[in-house]
């Protein structure tokens, strides 16, 4: 199994953080961004959108962040991960649909402008990003996990932005219950965390 990916993507990380978590050896092979590898023709048959993550498990190719938790969730018979009853799958459907449309136009979006120059309006992202920020607090009150009793993988495609977000000048500090849940994410066996860069405001992880 390789997983093709940027040290610095959270889409990326999602990936490679469910992949540790489920204790699966996968090669990491890093597609270097700045050099436009991920337009390359040979990338591009892998991803003909031209973006990380892309999982080629034994030829079997699956690109986009969230098909590929689905996907090694349905492989390893990870029901946990993955509720098969109709309320637990649904639970875990709406918030990957956050992590594809709220999250990526808010804290990650915010964080593309300062980590890799991306033409955003400053002032928008990070206003979309509390927007969603304060929506996540609410959920997890009285709640260890983002939707069930136990980690899924909706707790996996939320991280990874989440937790970099001051990275994008996105402040987290006053968000008790999500902090408390970033943390909770960060001892689960196998956990590896997203690359830090030196940008934004100075926060704990």
């Amino acid at each position: 199994m390789k997983l093709y990916y940027h040290p610095l993507s959270g889409h990326a990380h999602r990936a490679q953080l469910f992949i540790s978590l489920l204790g699966i050896d996968a090669e990491l092979i890093e597609v270097d961004l700045a050099a436009g590898a991920h337009k390359s023709p040979e990338f591009l048959k892998l991803n003909p959108f031209g973006q990380v993550p892309v999982l080629d498990d034994d030829g079997t190719v699956i690109a986009d962040s969230n098909a590929i938790l689905v996907y090694l969730a349905k492989k390893n018979a990870a029901k946990d991960w993955l509720p098969e009853d109709p309320n637990g799958a649904a639970a875990v459907q709406r918030w990957l649909s956050v992590a594809a449309g709220e999250i990526a136009y808010g804290p990650c979006a915010a964080r593309l402008v300062t980590v890799f120059g991306a033409g955003f309006d400053t002032d928008e992202v990070i206003a979309r990003a509390h927007l969603i920020l304060r929506h996540i607090e609410a959920a997890l009150d009285g709640h260890q996990w983002i939707a069930a009793d136990h980690p899924t993988i909706a707790d996996i495609a939320l991280y990874s932005y989440i937790a970099r977000a001051p990275e994008g000048n996105v402040d987290r500090s006053t968000y008790a219950n999500i902090n408390a849940w970033l943390r909770r994410v960060e001892t689960l066996p196998g956990f590896v965390a997203f690359q830090k860069t030196a940008i934004g405001i100075p926060q704990a992880a």
